[in-house]
């Protein structure tokens, strides 16, 4: 498989142009994972320090280059379980997000901020708007 040459001005393993070690898309070394990654794995960073990153062109954004650091899986520890009390909090959290404030009923899906109100609220303050 033959890669474009741009991608060979990313490829910096010891860190002397970039300041940590560098390498161009899909050729990093096997144990270093995105957090997408050890996400997938059931893994987060534990606290360590970024071992590397692995840098591409994109022509989607301005500034033309993207990065995604990465960490060693070694070093990696699981992800944490929540207790059931902390998935009840972020249950009523999320559910209080629905209720809209003016008729006090569960909209079905989380009120925009702009308006701080379900959107059947919305659309009568502005047909009396309109009307008036």
């Amino acid at each position: 498989m033959t890669r474009r040459r741009s991608s060979a001005r990313f490829f910096d393993p010891t860190g002397a142009r970039f300041g940590i070690p560098t390498w161009p898309w899909r050729m990093a070394p096997p144990h270093l994972r995105t957090l997408r990654q050890l996400a997938a794995e059931g893994l987060r960073p534990g606290g360590q320090e970024i071992a590397g990153q692995v840098l591409w062109n994109s022509r989607r954004y301005r500034k033309g280059v993207r990065a995604a650091y990465l960490y060693d899986v070694r070093l990696a520890l699981p992800k944490r379980v929540p207790t059931d009390k902390q998935r009840a909090a972020l249950g009523r959290a999320l559910a209080a997000r629905r209720v809209c404030p003016t008729c006090g009923r569960d909209a079905g899906y989380v009120l925009p901020r702009h308006l701080d109100e379900c959107l059947d609220c919305a659309d009568a303050i502005g047909a009396e708007v309109s009307a008036a």
